[in-house]
């Protein structure tokens, strides 16, 4: 599946993994946030942490009339305030995605599907 998005010079199609890898890489720079998660976690492995070139797996992308819903599946490290760093990532999400691609997000849903402890 692909994002339209229609200009005055013409059409631009953006792949779901392009979108994937921009919100995936701002969601990892937050922050709290241990690693991307699976959005199907029993049977992706649920202890595994993806990989930059896996974030397609872990995050959902949904075209509305305007703009995008994204769902982000995240990892978060054990001692964080979770609720200040699920907002983080939707700041930064948001931001992201319109400075880099132009599209708004209508919303960002982020799932936390595990918390680890920090490894120094």
């Amino acid at each position: 599946m692909t994002v339209k998005i229609t200009t005055q010079y013409g059409d631009i199609d953006l792949n779901n993994n392009v979108i994937a890898t921009v919100v995936g890489g701002a969601a990892t720079d937050v922050f709290g946030i241990v690693g991307m998660a699976s959005k199907n976690a029993l049977r992706d492995n649920f202890n595994e942490i993806l990989k930059r070139d896996d974030y397609s797996r872990g995050i959902v992308v949904r075209q509305e009339d305007n703009g995008i819903a994204v769902d982000v599946y995240i990892i978060v490290g054990y001692g964080t305030k979770i609720s200040e760093v699920c907002r983080n990532v939707q700041d930064k999400v948001k931001y992201n995605l319109k400075s880099l691609l132009g599209i708004t997000a209508n919303s960002v849903n982020v799932f936390v599907q595990g918390v680890r402890v920090l490894e120094d």
